[in-house]
């Protein structure tokens, strides 16, 4: 997809403050530095429209992104990082709910894991309920380049098993090397595209 213009629109803690359900919506969603935010500049071409951080836990606001005026890229706050202020994380949990399960023009949800680690308790139950909810998911396994060609083989392999899913459906990224972008927009430009005939009928 070529990339004409993508907007910061604003930041939301509530559905009061979400914008207008006019778009189509892609949110993203992973544990604290999984590299969530290097993915959306990677795959928009862009360097710095979403701010990156090395201190997991940065992103505590529902971000809104408008891409070529025709839909919207939604970064939800990461989870599951232990130092995080209990205060803010018990927020993080309704907040994200509220937007999963009230969302109308929400069409899937890209769930980022780190491809060096087994998928958490966290991220399993985020994508046990996004399946009880009907929500598609893009499950993408970021940072591939800090592992060799076997060791990816091999972690995707284990990742399907813990995820029970077929290996074909899981995209192998990274932000450095660009690896997995077109196969990124392949998978969202089908949600779009079959919500889009879905709305028309």
């Amino acid at each position: 997809m070529i990339i004409k213009t993508a907007e910061f629109v604003t930041s939301a803690v509530k559905p009061l403050q979400y914008p207008p359900e006019l778009l189509p919506e892609i949110a993203f969603s992973g544990r604290s530095n999984v590299g969530k935010s290097s993915l959306i500049n990677a795959i928009l071409n862009r360097k710095r429209l979403v701010k990156t951080s090395s201190t997991p836990g940065r992103t505590q606001l529902i971000n809104f992104f408008v891409i070529n005026d025709v839909f919207s890229f939604v970064d939800l706050p990461g989870y599951g990082y232990a130092k995080v202020p209990v205060s803010i994380k018990k927020t993080w949990g309704p907040m994200i709910e509220k937007y999963l399960s009230g969302r109308k023009t929400l069409r899937g949800v890209v769930t980022i894991l780190d491809m060096r680690r087994i998928p958490s308790p966290e991220d399993l139950s985020l994508i046990r309920w996004l399946n009880q909810l009907g929500i598609p998911i893009i499950p993408v396994l970021t940072k591939s380049d800090k592992l060799s060609k076997t060791n990816q083989i091999k972690q995707k392999a284990m990742i399907a098993d813990t995820l029970s899913i077929n290996q074909e459906n899981l995209i192998v990224f990274s932000a450095k090397t660009k690896q997995g972008v077109p196969d990124v927009w392949n998978a969202v430009e089908k949600l779009l595209t079959v919500q889009s005939v879905i709305d028309k009928t």
